[in-house]
Order: C-alpha cells, then sequence, then structure tokens
C-alpha cells in the first residue's frame, strides 16, 4: 500500500469566530458531548485522548489515556504515581492532550500545566470504577518491568482473594491529576485542506484571547 495514496475531503462542517464561545471549557464541553451523542453504538471512546509528557532531560512519550471528569477549571485523569507519565509530571508539570473525533472531522488541543487532584476526590472516582478495575489498580505496578503475563495475573488472583468478602482499598500510590489549560486548539477539517483552526491563549488577567490561526 502506498500511504500517500490515502486520503480523505473534510467536508461536514465549518468552524468560525462567530459560532465559538468566549469560555474554551464551555466549547470544550460543546464539542465532547457532541462526540459522545453523534458516537452511540460505535467502537470509538470519545474520552480517549492522547497525553504528551516530557522528562527532566526533554524527552517526550505519548499514551492513550481516558479523560473521567472534567469541569470549569480542567480536564482530569487518573494513573499510578509510580508510572513513566507520573515521573515525567513529577519533575515537569505541563503536558499536552489531543482529543481526535474523526467521525466529526475534529481534533482539540489542550496544554496547561497539570496537579494532583485531592485524595478524597480520588478515592470518590475510585469507589465508582467496577471491581474488577479497582482490583486491576492494586495488581499492576504501572510501567514497571514484569516477568510475564502469569505474574500480573498471580497478583490480580492475589488481591481479588485477599478482599473476596470486603470492599477494594484504593492503593496509596494512585490518583488523579488535573490538566488546567493556558491554550486550547479547536480544528474543524475542511475541504481542500483549509481547515478551520481556533486558538484560545490565557491572557494574564485571567481571560482568554482567541484567535484564528492558519491550516
Amino acid at each position: 500500500m502506498n500511504i500517500s495514496d490515502l486520503r480523505q475531503e473534510y467536508m461536514l462542517a465549518e468552524l468560525l469566530e462567530s459560532q465559538v464561545d468566549s469560555d474554551p471549557m464551555k466549547q470544550f464541553s460543546a464539542w465532547f458531548d457532541q462526540a459522545v451523542e453523534t458516537n452511540e453504538g460505535a467502537a470509538f471512546e470519545p474520552n480517549a485522548m492522547t497525553l504528551a509528557t516530557g522528562d527532566g532531560d526533554g524527552r517526550i512519550s505519548a499514551r492513550i489515556v481516558l479523560l473521567k471528569e472534567l469541569d470549569e477549571r480542567g480536564l482530569v485523569f487518573f494513573s499510578n504515581y509510580a508510572s513513566h507519565k507520573a515521573r515525567d509530571l513529577a519533575v515537569h508539570p505541563q503536558a499536552a492532550l489531543v482529543f481526535y473525533w474523526p467521525w466529526l472531522e475534529r481534533q482539540v488541543r489542550v496544554e496547561g500545566v497539570v496537579e494532583r487532584i485531592s485524595r478524597a476526590r480520588s478515592l470518590e472516582y475510585f469507589r465508582s470504577r467496577p471491581r474488577a478495575s479497582q482490583l486491576g489498580a492494586l495488581a499492576s505496578r504501572q510501567s514497571a518491568p514484569i516477568p510475564g503475563r502469569e505474574a500480573l495475573e498471580k497478583e490480580y488472583a492475589h488481591f481479588e482473594n485477599l478482599y473476596a468478602d470486603t470492599s477494594v482499598p484504593m492503593p496509596e500510590d494512585w490518583g488523579g491529576y488535573c490538566l488546567i489549560p493556558d491554550r486550547l486548539e479547536f480544528w474543524q477539517g475542511r475541504r481542500s485542506r483549509l481547515h478551520d483552526r481556533i486558538l484560545y491563549v490565557r491572557k494574564p488577567d485571567g481571560g482568554w484571547r482567541i484567535q484564528r490561526i492558519s491550516p
């Protein structure tokens, strides 16, 4: 297959300055809700996002994580605090997110500072997870080398038996992060690659500057 032959025209919608909210979080929420509504019955996860982090040497890494909470302050995801991403964030507490919703021909880029959320808030979310996911969080030493799949399944079975008759405790080294945006870009695919790109940049007074940028 010739990769250069893969091509698609984008023509579902437009994105004009007159159409966007003055608050980028409200604009994001509107787009996210539409992504969820139009994805009903499909195999995609609208809350899947690429998370890019950097370490102290400037080495960048990226992975897909899931958005689990959204409020006026920022976007929340959860992780083991000993994971690769957590080690990056400990030395460089800034990150970038990318959402891609191909069925809407849209993507959103978000950049900002990342902070841990409170343990109480993490615990509230942990208790809402399926029991199997709770046990998985205990069994996995995220990003650490293991000798094989069997070792992971043995750990899971251990905690499954240990907490067979009681609630599963949240691991001490597990919890949430909130990315507090200072830049958000809304991208709408358009015909002839003349895409619409609306950029929000946080101003020193806390407000937002909105501008169109070239595709």
